[in-house]
């Protein structure tokens, strides 16, 4: 028998997929990191690696099918010798006990600098082996890593999304410790560790946050309940008219599911205000050159991300999520911020990580080279993952004001309009103003509407006077 490689997780929420080029055929030889399959998923297209270098035996998916998570793709001779396939279950298995034992072993011995509590953390987290004939979930760059390093990836323990092995994974794995496949288990090792500087510690934030939101004392016990509509069962259009049916899939599928969810879950508040964009408009244009020059471009968008970022610094609750089954609220010590892309398959919100620790100048390059690969449909997909906070911009195309709709799980979303000229008072007289409408959909379960006011007035403030930026610098 062929060694079966199966449709491997793509992604947080990814379940299946269309393929949309099948690159190689029954008969051909390939070598591992090849690519052999082009898919869409409701996010992204993606090109899928070939695991092994081998012959194909054979293929058994074509263009235009949908396939799910662990269906069988490709078939393969390894070496021109026949193995046999593992079984479904062996490849969805992890390692056994002893083994687990073992790695948590070389995990602890590796670690020399007398750190207890991350070989603690190492011990809490075994490291899960891939069995034989699974396939890693990394990239070709990631898989090369490890071969010069001399590591089997097979035995990395992935810290990206959906156990996704990175660099920094091998890197670890390689010096003895795979110390960046930790995450946190506690609310101890949460408020202590590190994060995006909020203004004040994380652990002092944590205390204060707790004290106005409630402590584990006084926490209810009442799981959530979901909201979602039963679907409704339509006329029959056709007896009125020739009608067309055409199926509901990938972004636009997506994008109904999460919208759906989004309204039934979250009691969805907006609040509008303007700013005078005057100035900063006056600054981007005496500073284009320079972004030009490192391959970015200033806009409004980009001043936006600061702004929101050194908002959420002050107003934490709006970077935050609400979790319906233990009626907690999360909040969130970094500030990862989506930024809607509208592309030919419909809307995408890649997520630009860390904003308030880059300048603006590196957010220019980072927006305009991640809008370019979005519309390209060449999007990584952990770029589509991890936002906090997201920001949608129609400026481009037009209209005076939205209400836009958060992106679930998040607690808000703001929404930016075209900027035009308007008449402003200034200084009792009437002068002519660049006024930028803007719009704060929010989850009224965590923030109220004068918090929401004041967090508005906080980026209002940043984007109609610039210098107000430095002052935070």
């Amino acid at each position: 028998m062929a060694i079966d490689f199966l449709l491997p997780d793509l992604g947080e929420g990814i379940h299946e997929a269309e393929i949309l080029n099948v690159m190689i055929k029954e008969g051909d030889s390939v070598k591992e990191d090849q690519p052999i399959l082009e898919v869409e998923t409701d996010k992204a297209v993606v090109e899928i690696p070939c695991p092994y270098t081998g012959t194909i035996e054979k293929v058994h998916v074509k263009a235009g099918q949908n396939v799910t998570v662990g269906s069988v793709m490709v078939s393969f001779n390894v070496d021109g010798e026949k193995a046999s396939a593992p079984s479904a279950q062996a490849a969805s298995t992890p390692a056994t006990a002893p083994a687990q034992k073992e790695m948590a072993k070389a995990g602890h011995a590796g670690n020399g600098n007398g750190n207890s509590s991350v070989a603690t953390k190492t011990m809490e987290q075994p490291t899960q082996l891939i069995p034989i004939g699974s396939p890693v979930p990394c990239t070709p760059a990631t898989r090369k890593l490890a071969r010069e390093l001399g590591v089997d990836i097979r035995l990395v323990r992935g810290s990206g999304p959906a156990n996704r092995v990175t660099h920094e994974d091998v890197k670890g794995f390689a010096g003895g410790g795979n110390v960046g496949a930790i995450l946190p288990h506690s609310r101890q090792e949460l408020t202590a560790g590190g994060g995006c500087n909020m203004g004040v510690s994380i652990a002092a934030q944590a205390a204060s946050l707790q004290a106005k939101y409630g402590s584990d004392e006084n926490k209810s016990t009442g799981a959530g309940q979901a909201l979602v509509a039963h679907p409704v069962v339509l006329p029959d259009f056709s007896k009125f008219g020739t009608i067309e049916r055409i199926p509901l899939k990938s972004i636009r599928k997506k994008t109904a599911q999460s919208m759906a969810q989004s309204w039934s879950h979250i009691p969805h508040v907006t609040t509008m205000d303007e700013a005078d964009v005057t100035e900063l408009n006056a600054l981007l244009a005496k500073h284009e050159a320079a972004a030009k020059k490192e391959g970015g471009r200033l806009t409004l968008t980009v001043f936006a991300l600061k702004a929101v970022a050194s908002g959420l610094k002050k107003f934490p609750q709006f970077n935050a999520s609400l979790d319906e089954a233990s009626s907690e609220i999360i909040f969130k010590h970094y500030c990862n911020i989506g930024v809607a892309v509208a592309t030919e398959r419909g809307l995408i919100v890649p997520v630009i990580r860390d904003v308030d620790k880059k300048s603006v100048i590196e957010l220019s390059v980072e927006l305009a080279q991640i809008s370019e690969k979005t519309r390209a449909g060449k999007v990584e997909i952990d770029r589509l993952q991890g936002g906090t906070f997201t920001l949608t911009n129609i400026g481009a195309i037009g209209g005076t004001n939205m209400v836009p709709m958060i992106n679930f799980p998040e607690a808000a979303i703001l929404g930016m309009a075209r900027a035009a000229l308007k008449p402003v008072v200034k200084n009792g007289n009437i002068e002519p103003g660049l006024i930028l409408p803007l719009a704060l959909s929010f989850d009224h379960r965590i923030a109220d509407g004068a918090e929401a006011a004041y967090f508005v007035q906080h980026i209002v403030k940043r984007l109609s006077e610039p210098f107000t930026f430095l002052l935070e610098a």
